[in-house]
This record gives structure tokens, C-alpha cells and sequence, in this order.
């Protein structure tokens, strides 16, 4: 596949109000690896970068000037990327290789993932490469108490970016560090000091730019290790302040048997026409009856799937189909109830991780 045709991938950065967002960013695309990159920040619009600063120049500066990214100027957001492909593939700038956008405060970063999936213009040319969310060390846990919009932004997160490390004790650091696991299990954390992060923005494509098996591996492996309501509750419990996370919930099941494909995918069509408001993430390894040598990779948000991937082996012994559900307001029971009704598959075979094993 030449550059032209090859699909670019588009990393979410997100966090809630001074959580050290834009420093970050900063940090990250002086790095050789971004050096074709383009950033949209907040609703100031999209600029070219080189591999040193963020900066504008009037031939390069496109506004969204209705209000946040994430909401009101999604259209605007649609008309930037395919200009920003359309300019790249005339020549007019380095043709571009990667997209950061970086989301305001009070961003919910799920609309922005919905409109890059559902967007019949961009869904062949741009493709997720995840969410990185910044969490601020000093103020995370009392923003996550408050804050609706902090605990999404947590919840979507393929990589968490603990900032400020450096103004708070290691048992401080310790206990948010657990209840970021409790609210996004599968998400890898990272720490930050002064800006400067220990990974790459190219690093993170677990499902969107790249079914790579053993990123996948890795993945189902700490989807096998969620922390349960218990453990959250004794985290918050410990720390002496109550634990909210406002409605949002990590689920993960396995499903012994292979599913067949044709009523799965029916199941899905239901979940997303009924639930798919609050079915903010849903990745997933399918064990289909039709291939069973070759699973199938999901990656949903809220009302879209991706097109399903088949892998060409499975990336680890195990064969069972894994889901990971991010929701909110829904009971895992309801998950489990249209499982079986819908997709026709029997209850005894749908069950949580066993984490010994994992």
C-alpha cells in the first residue's frame, strides 16, 4: 500500500483541566517519530508540525471556531481532516503520517472516536490509534470524585499518563495509580515527570491501526487481571474518601465455546441500537465457528464498530473469546442476559476472567 493510500492514524490526547495535556503534547512531538505528524488542539484548529513546536502559520492554521472539539464543531472537525488529507496528497504540506488530537478539559473523547468510525469520509482514510489520557497526580483523585467528564476520560483510555509525579509521596502516587486500574483495567499506565512521558504516541496500536498479535496478547492478558467492584471499594476505602465513578464500569468476559458468527453479529447490531449512548468502549477477541483458527478482533465505540479484523493465528494459547466492556449505567447481568438471548449462546459458557489463571 503506497503512503498516498495507506491509512493515518489519529491518537486522542485527552485529561481532565491541568492535568498537563498541552505540555505533553509538546514533549512528545519533538520526537523524529512524529516529524510528519499534525495536531488539532482544542477548537483553535489543526496545524502543521515539524518535529520541534507546535506552530502556526497562516497557511497552515484551519479554525474551528464554534466551540469544544468534542461536541458542537464535530462537522468542523470532519471538513479539517479531509482538507488536511486533500492538502497533504496535492503537495501542499509533507505528506502527513500521524494526527494528534488533543481534546479541552471538559472534553467527553467518546463523540470524537464515534465521528472518526461512523464518518463515511474519514473511516477509510483515518483509523484510531487510541486515547491517551493525562491524570494529574496532585489533583486526579478528587477530579475523578467530581467530575463526570474526568472518569470518562480515564475509562477510554488505551494509555494513562500520570502527570506532577514528582509533588506527591510514592503511597499517594500508589493508591491512584490502583484506582485508575479499578476504573480502566486494560489501559497501560505510564508516569510523567516535567512533560517528558517513557513511550511513543506511535507505540499504542493495540486495535485501531494494527491487530498486531502480540499487542493483543498483551491486552487480553491485563483485561484477565480487572479489579473487581471489592477491590475498588477497599482502594477508596483505604484512601478515606468515596469511590465515584458515576455510573462507569469496566466488564470483562470470556466465552468458553466458539460463537457462530452470524448471531453474534446481530447481537452487537441490538446492543448498539439500544445501549450504544452508554456503551462508551467494547474491544474484543472473537472464537468464531466458521474460521476457528483465525479470531476475529472487535474495537467498538458507543453506536459504530470497526469493521471486524481476522487475525491470521490466534497470539496465545488461549482460544476463548474475550470481550472487555467500558460502560455506563449498564449491569453486567444485562450484558450476560442478551449474550445468550441474542447471540445464542449458552449461559454455562459466559463467565468473568479467571484471574489465577491470568
Amino acid at each position: 500500500m503506497s503512503g498516498a493510500d495507506r491509512p493515518i492514524p489519529v491518537t486522542v490526547l485527552t485529561g481532565f483541566l491541568g492535568s498537563g495535556k498541552t505540555t505533553v503534547l509538546n514533549r512528545l512531538l519533538r520526537r523524529p517519530s512524529l516529524a510528519g505528524a499534525a495536531v488539532i488542539i482544542n477548537e483553535f484548529g489543526a496545524i502543521g508540525l515539524d518535529h520541534l513546536l507546535i506552530e502556526a502559520s497562516e497557511e497552515q492554521f484551519a479554525l474551528l471556531d464554534n466551540g469544544c472539539v468534542c461536541c458542537t464543531v464535530r462537522g468542523d472537525l470532519v471538513a479539517t481532516l479531509k482538507a488536511l488529507d486533500q492538502r497533504g496528497r496535492a503537495g501542499d504540506v509533507p505528506e502527513l503520517t500521524h494526527v494528534v488530537i488533543e481534546t479541552t478539559g471538559l472534553a467527553d473523547p467518546a463523540p470524537i472516536l464515534h465521528t472518526l468510525m461512523a464518518e463515511p469520509d474519514l473511516a477509510g482514510r483515518y483509523v484510531i490509534a487510541g486515547v491517551v489520557t493525562t491524570v494529574d497526580a496532585v489533583n486526579g483523585w478528587s477530579s475523578l470524585d467530581r467530575h463526570a467528564e474526568a472518569a470518562k476520560q480515564v475509562a477510554v483510555a488505551d494509555r494513562l499518563l500520570v502527570t506532577k509525579t514528582d509533588l506527591v509521596s510514592l503511597e499517594v502516587l500508589g493508591e491512584l495509580q490502583r484506582r485508575l486500574t479499578a476504573l480502566a483495567p486494560t489501559a497501560r499506565q505510564s508516569l510523567a515527570q516535567n512533560g517528558e512521558a517513557d513511550f511513543d504516541i506511535l507505540d499504542i496500536k493495540h486495535f485501531g491501526v494494527a491487530a498486531d498479535p502480540d499487542r493483543i496478547a498483551a491486552w487480553l492478558e491485563m483485561a484477565g487481571q480487572e479489579c473487581g467492584p471489592d477491590c475498588a471499594h477497599d482502594h477508596a476505602h483505604h484512601h478515606h474518601h468515596s469511590h465515584v465513578h458515576h455510573g462507569i464500569q469496566s466488564y470483562s468476559f470470556v466465552i468458553d465455546e466458539p460463537v457462530e458468527w452470524a448471531a453474534f453479529a446481530r447481537w452487537l447490531d441490538y446492543v448498539a441500537a439500544l445501549k450504544g449512548e452508554d456503551l462508551l468502549r467494547l474491544k474484543g477477541l472473537v472464537h468464531v465457528t466458521d474460521q476457528p483458527e483465525r479470531p476475529l478482533v472487535l474495537h467498538g465505540v458507543q453506536h459504530v464498530f470497526h469493521p471486524p479484523v481476522r487475525l491470521d493465528a490466534w497470539p496465545s494459547a488461549d482460544r476463548r473469546t474475550r470481550l472487555v466492556f467500558i460502560v455506563r449505567d449498564i449491569a453486567r447481568e444485562t450484558i450476560a442476559r442478551t449474550l445468550t438471548k441474542f447471540a445464542a449462546i449458552d449461559a454455562a459458557s459466559i463467565r468473568a476472567p479467571d484471574r489465577a489463571a491470568a
